[in-house]
């Protein structure tokens, strides 16, 4: 990341200042804290992967297909934190994604903390591009790709 940007946000987040930002609460929130971002993206810490209790946690363990909803809880962030102060957060649903490549079948037996990294590619009023990519702490790549978030696009409800 390139420095401090240049709004009223705080450089770095604990998880609650996270799950302040980000439509996921308790233990869906997976991400442990914010350490850096700037107008094109952020890298985030969890440790979450690690927790028994994860929600997304299968019999099989914590498959790394996974890793994509950590990476769009750091797209969520990102554009919370790319929002001006005092902006309502704008609704965003995950509608593709593309690219992925798995490196490794699980995330749960991955020692030490999962980094998220996520950069935008492009965007408009109703969408944006990210690539992302969920690391190791040495950081070798366990699943990255790209995917793609419509905005301000309320989904109705079942009848």
């Amino acid at each position: 990341m390139s420095g401090a940007p240049p709004h009223a946000h705080p450089a770095t987040l604990d998880r609650d200042g996270i799950a302040q930002r980000i439509p996921h609460a308790g233990s869906m929130c997976l991400l442990d804290a914010l350490e850096a971002w700037d107008a094109e993206g952020l890298r985030c810490r969890a440790t979450s992967h690690r927790d028994p209790a994860n929600p997304l946690r299968s019999p099989q363990g914590l498959l790394a297909p996974v890793a994509i909803e950590y990476a769009a809880q750091a797209m969520a962030l990102h554009g919370a934190l790319t929002a001006a102060p005092g902006t309502p957060p704008r609704p965003g649903y995950l509608a593709a994604v593309r690219g992925v490549a798995l490196h490794q079948p699980r995330l749960d037996t991955v020692a030490g903390a999962l980094v998220v990294q996520a950069r935008r590619q492009a965007a408009a009023e109703q969408q944006a591009i990210y690539t992302f990519t969920v690391a190791d702490e040495a950081g070798r790549p366990l699943v990255e790709g790209r995917a793609t978030v419509v905005l301000n696009t309320p989904l109705e409800a079942p009848t």
